[in-house]
């Protein structure tokens, strides 16, 4: 696996999963998230792990979508694509995921933290949406579970501003677990996990599911409505407009159309 590292015993009964595109600042393409899948479906049939760790390095968990894989995309191609499936997938681990994020958590980063069972952050840490700068919107979840998590106000200050969450004002909001400094977020992400790992493996899917039942009651209903507008923005000239401007590192001229 190219852009993925597993560590099966991390700590007994705990994996490490760690994203190893440190030069891209860990963008997820499509390879990476298929690695991820395939991780995490191969751990999810381990019996000697019981709790999974989701890391990136300390200057990123993971910075967002691969924006050159989708900026020429039109919206029927998107649909087409039907990248979400991937997340889909993931979304069904049945084992504890804990992410341990330092550095950025933006975008599609953001969202796959909020996957996760559990976020330890470093004080570095910044998570945010910032699709709306580049002429699109969160398209794997954001518009739903960062409203769940942080409300419906601050949700909407994230999204349609793309501004960004520090670590203690993420916590303040409930996104995050605890904050620690940064030589300690991993290691506190491996001890969460490891007191998780020491009780019923049983107890603990079936009380994760239980959970996740009462959060995602009305998710696929969202989901779907937030997918299908993400997919509409590709109909427009302020998405292509938005994305080549992020590859170009230049600040986009939006038009409205």
């Amino acid at each position: 696996m190219d852009f993925i590292k597993v560590t099966e015993q991390k700590e007994p009964f705990v994996a490490l999963i760690e994203l190893n595109r440190p030069k891209e600042l860990n963008a997820l393409n499509h390879q990476l998230m298929t690695e991820l899948l395939m991780a995490l479906q191969q751990l999810d049939k381990n019996d000697l792990v019981r709790a999974i760790v989701l890391t990136g390095n300390e200057k990123a968990f993971a910075a967002g979508a691969d924006i050159k894989e989708m900026a020429e995309k039109t919206a029927i191609e998107m649909h087409l694509m039907d990248r979400f499936t991937t997340w889909d997938q993931i979304r069904k681990t049945k084992k504890p995921i804990i992410a341990a994020v330092s550095g950025f958590a933006l975008g599609g980063g953001c969202e796959l933290t909020m996957m996760c069972d559990m976020i330890i952050a470093s004080e570095t840490a910044k998570f945010g949406q910032p699709e709306i700068k580049i002429g699109t919107i969160p398209g794997a979840g954001g518009t739903q579970r960062l409203t769940k998590a942080v409300g419906k106000a601050k949700a909407m200050e994230l999204i349609l501003t793309g501004r960004f969450l520090s670590a203690e004002e993420a916590h303040f909001y409930g996104l995050v677990n605890k904050v620690v400094p940064v030589e300690m977020y991993l290691h506190e992400a491996l001890q969460l996990a490891k007191e998780i790992a020491q009780v019923s493996p049983v107890a603990v899917q079936l009380a994760k599911e239980a959970i996740n039942r009462s959060f995602e009651t009305q998710l696929d209903e969202g989901l779907a409505y937030e997918r299908k507008n993400f997919y509409l923005t590709f109909a427009s000239e302020d998405q292509k407009e938005g994305m080549k401007a992020f590859i170009e590192k230049r600040k986009p001229e939006y038009k409205g159309k």
